[in-house]
């Protein structure tokens, strides 16, 4: 499916690379031309947001707003050949080429697919891929071993255990054998603890949201200062990306499924990201006038005019988002494709 900018007059525009002084993954700025937001000056994105956010949208609204596409799909392509330019050189300078390791418990469909779509990101960088591939009654030790031989492996620099596991097996115990150094998921309890804490680095960050703020970043967000809201509280997603958001000087407001008014909290909001797993539940009355948007939530909802039957849809209510934000993620194309190319660059580092 080909995304377009919701205004229907341009498409969405990306920004010049610029790497740091150490040559890593940099961000993009912001030229003059660029339109993705209004600006005031050269460099410096400013937004549109209204004092008193009215829950109604309005014809008058829905003529005056115009929402820009962040299209993850094409920043991640950005993002893979970047990498894929970085592995070849570092092959060609010291002879060494990057290796991730997935391991998978059982034979869920959707579980194989994204093994299945990491492996070939891999192929496509160039990063090796390691598979193994128990079946669903495998005991815990054998998941353990697999995990350890390749702790132990010098040719395998990333191990991800791809989620969910059995309902019998030790979540956390699994999670906690992977060796801090190859933690590419950012899941161990030493790197969301160096995360939490202020003038402390984690080897890793989660990839889901750190692609949430790469998407920011590389479209001129400015985060600082602004409010943000993060609906979702989970270990993977929620709780890192507001963590993440702190770390970038916003105020920052989760809201989970014990929250009182959720829709006034959120519609305070200059940056909201949603990742609850409800289709459809933010809906344009919940979002303030010229927020930006990332939607995390990948839902399937029932369409008989799809020829699966069904179709995908995020948490927030595209149609009416497009009226109101500023900037929103498409579902599908926004967070998952990026959420793959954080994977592969953790794995480069």
């Amino acid at each position: 499916m080909l995304f377009t900018d919701c205004s229907c007059s341009t498409t969405a525009r990306f920004l010049p690379y610029t790497p740091d002084r150490k040559g890593n993954l940099g961000r993009f700025l912001a030229p003059p031309h660029v339109g993705l937001l209004r600006h005031s000056s050269p460099r410096t994105l400013t937004f549109r947001f209204s004092p008193t956010p009215s829950p109604v949208i309005t014809a008058a609204m829905a003529t005056e707003a115009s929402a820009k596409l962040i299209d993850g799909k094409s920043v991640a392509k950005q993002i893979r050949e970047e990498i894929a330019a970085e592995v070849l050189r570092m092959k060609d300078a010291i002879g060494v080429v990057p290796g991730l390791a997935v391991i998978l418990v059982g034979d869920r469909k959707d579980s194989a697919t994204y093994v299945r779509n990491k492996k070939k990101a891999c192929e496509s960088v160039g990063i090796n891929s390691f598979e193994v591939r128990l079946p669903e009654e495998s005991s815990e030790q054998e998941v353990l071993n697999a995990i350890s031989g390749f702790n132990d492996d010098t040719s395998v620099h990333g191990i991800l255990v791809q989620l969910p596991l059995p309902s019998y097996m030790n979540e956390q115990n699994i999670l906690n054998a992977v060796t801090i150094e190859k933690d590419v998921d950012g899941f161990h309890p030493v790197n969301i603890g160096r995360l939490a804490m202020r003038g402390r680095e984690p080897l890793f960050v989660p990839c889901t949201p750190k692609a949430c703020i790469e998407l920011l970043h590389r479209y001129g967000v400015e985060i600082k200062g602004k409010r943000a809201v993060v609906i979702g509280r989970s270990n993977i997603v929620g709780m890192p990306a507001a963590l993440l958001l702190q770390r970038e000087d916003a105020t920052v407001s989760i809201v989970h499924s014990r929250t009182k008014n959720p829709e006034e909290i959120t519609r305070q909001a200059d940056i909201i990201i949603s990742a609850v797993g409800q289709p459809n539940m933010v809906k344009g009355s919940w979002i303030k006038l010229g927020a930006v948007i990332i939607d995390v939530g990948i839902n399937p909802v029932e369409d008989e005019t799809s020829p699966r039957g069904y179709r995908l849809v995020g948490d927030v209510y595209y149609d009416e988002a497009c009226k109101i934000a500023s900037a929103v993620t498409p579902v599908p194309g926004g967070v998952g494709p990026m959420t793959i190319a954080m994977l592969l660059s953790n794995t480069l580092s």
